[in-house]
Parts: C-alpha cells; sequence; structure tokens
C-alpha cells in the first residue's frame, strides 16, 4: 500500500513539473481566486529550501483594482519606445494593449528578496531561494490548471519598488496567475536530453 502511494506521488509530481509552462496574460480568459487556492500557493511558496531558514522571501498580493492601477503604469512605462510612431491609431493601439494586458489575470504577485540581516549567508543564495518558492508557485498554480509566469520586465521590478522596500530588500518583477484559455495548457516545447547535459562518474 506504501509503495502505491509512493509511486502515484512521483507520477503526479513528475507530470506537474513537465506540464508547467509559463502562460502569459494575453492567454487569461478573466476571473479570480478563492482565498483558499491563493493562499495554498502562496504557502506552498513558503515551504522552498532556504539556507539556514532565513526565509528570503517578502510577497505583495495586487488583484482587483489593482490590475487596473499596474496596466495604467506599464502603459506610461514604455510610453518612450512607440511616442515616435506617426500613426496615431496604432501609437494609441500599443498604449491601450499595455493598459489591459493585466485586466484578464486573476492576480499578480509583487516577489521580493528580503536578505537576511542576521545571518551572513551570499546573496545568490538567497536569490535561489526566492527562485525555488517562485517554482513552488508555478507549479501550486499548474496543479489548479492555472496559467502562470514569472514577469521580469523592468517595469514589473520597478512597479513593485514603489510600494516601500526595506534597505534589505530588492524587487525581483511580478508572478501573474490566471484563468487560461485551454489551448494555451498545451505543452510543445521540449528539453534537451539529459545525457547532453549530466556528466556521470562512478
Amino acid at each position: 500500500m506504501e509503495t502505491s502511494i509512493i509511486s502515484s506521488s512521483s507520477e503526479v509530481a513528475t507530470q506537474l513539473i513537465r506540464f508547467r509552462k509559463s502562460i502569459y496574460a494575453d492567454s487569461y480568459i478573466g476571473g479570480s481566486l478563492s482565498d483558499t487556492v491563493l493562499q495554498e500557493i502562496l504557502t506552498n511558496a513558503t515551504w522552498a529550501p532556504t539556507h539556514k531558514m532565513t526565509e528570503p522571501w517578502r510577497f505583495i498580493v495586487f488583484a482587483g483594482s489593482q490590475l487596473e492601477k499596474y496596466g495604467n503604469y506599464m502603459a506610461d512605462y514604455y510610453k518612450y519606445l512607440y511616442e515616435d510612431i506617426a500613426d496615431v491609431d496604432k501609437k494609441a493601439a500599443k498604449y491601450n494593449y499595455l493598459k489591459k494586458y493585466p485586466l484578464k489575470a486573476a492576480c499578480l504577485i509583487g516577489v521580493i528578496l528580503s536578505k537576511s540581516t542576521k545571518v551572513n549567508i551570499p546573496e545568490w543564495e538567497e536569490l535561489a531561494a526566492v527562485s525555488c518558492a517562485v517554482q513552488n508557485m508555478a507549479i501550486s498554480a499548474t496543479s489548479y490548471q492555472l496559467g502562470s509566469y514569472w514577469d521580469s520586465s523592468a517595469a514589473a521590478i520597478e512597479y513593485v519598488k514603489t510600494f516601500g522596500l526595506e534597505a534589505n530588500e530588492q524587487s525581483l518583477g511580478l508572478f501573474f496567475i490566471g484563468y487560461p484559455e485551454e489551448s494555451a495548457l498545451s505543452v510543445t516545447k521540449r528539453r534537451t536530453a539529459i545525457d547532453k547535459k549530466v556528466s556521470w562518474y562512478i
């Protein structure tokens, strides 16, 4: 009985890992997350490995009207990229696309590296821990058939900074979660075979 449970669990874990993919907000269809699901995703994030238990992460949840606010921020942030477009309609379309881009997400989660002030460990280890926490969120989202991706663009990083970071903190962008179109769930990308990435010494 115990062996079959372990086997079943390993199969589920393998499927979740291999079916996880980045699904972007323009493939979301709208809808909100229940508090229960969101709490579960965030709690799973905190079970990431962390050297000396520094738990170097902090999260900010943006939902509801906050999605519109980020859309406005992003459109203004990147305005310089299309202000020279001569075609007025094309310029307006680009601006409106960015404004509306986050609106169909269920929520955005600000990802913050909160470096330990009590334990002296290399920053890369803290960054690795936060990255593992984000991977936990991504796998958890996949288990609920939700789409997700980690947006590390300049706008995302700067936006999180506007919510007040401590001297030991660093914005690492936004984690998007949303209900995806069914077609977006299929996994088409493949990974390089492990014999090209792994060396064995026995």
